[in-house]
């Protein structure tokens, strides 16, 4: 029998956390959709990477916070290579700001990209997955969504409220197959952490067990893991990437 050469949508793939995770997902043999809102170049450029790898992706230009872009990015998908195995929801904003001063803009931006996005990308794949009778969901939440975080109420409720999302959809189609599950990272060293000075970097390692921040290599590593036929019996997990950070949470 042959294998089966799964097909994975990344969110966000463009750039950071989602980059890594696409490009790893290219190197374990699945066929990737690099998703992005704005950066098409940078997009380009991972799907470049994946093939020179011998691997197979493309990049689709969807904004998730919106259904009809996410209907389009299925259904291209589906037009391309037949089915929907794997879907890696990373696309999200920030918009921090303590809530006494957060406007209802800053709010509602954060919400439709990291929560309504999500509902919204699963409920798009959920059918072909069903259709296969397996799928794999695998959503990157944050540590902020389980202790919370000053400055970020928008963007820790979003957090945390894929957690229950996620849970219901692992309970609603684990009969099919279908597995769902959180990677929670901690503070990892993407474009944004690199501007910081090095004082304040140093306070934040600080304040990690491990003493360090992670990569998005290593947070890729585990959605390999989650996304493989081996984690066939997990879901509804959240698991942290955070070097410590919120244990206990």
């Amino acid at each position: 029998m042959a294998t089966i050469r799964r097909v994975a949508i990344v969110t966000g793939g463009s750039r950071g956390i989602g980059r890594a995770i696409a490009l790893r997902l290219g190197a374990d043999g699945h066929r990737v959709v690099v998703n992005y809102r704005a950066e098409a170049t940078a997009a380009t450029e991972v799907v470049d990477a994946i093939a020179a790898a011998g691997g197979e992706a493309r990049a689709v230009k969807a904004d998730v916070a919106v259904a009809g872009d996410v209907a389009q990015m299925v259904e291209a998908t589906l037009t391309a290579w037949g089915r929907v195995d794997i879907l890696v929801n990373n696309a999200g904003i920030a918009r921090d700001g303590l809530v006494l001063r957060m406007d209802d803009e800053a709010w509602n931006q954060v919400i439709a990209a990291d929560l309504t996005g999500v509902f919204l990308c699963v409920r798009a794949c959920i059918k072909p997955m069903v259709r296969q009778r397996w799928g794999r969901i695998v959503t990157v939440g944050s540590v902020a969504g389980l202790t919370g975080n000053p400055g970020q109420t928008n963007y820790a409720a979003a957090k945390a409220g894929v957690v229950g999302l996620t849970a219901s959809v692992a309970k609603e189609v684990a009969s099919r197959g279908i597995t769902a599950n959180v990677v929670a990272p901690g503070l990892i060293a993407t474009d944004l952490t690199r501007t910081l000075d090095e004082r304040a970097r140093q306070r934040i390692e600080t304040q990690i067990p491990m003493g360090r921040m992670g990569t998005p290599e290593e947070v890729a590593d585990l959605v390999s893991f989650l996304v493989s036929e081996r984690a066939g019996y997990i879901t509804a997990e959240v698991v942290r990437v955070d070097g410590g950070l919120a244990a206990g949470a």
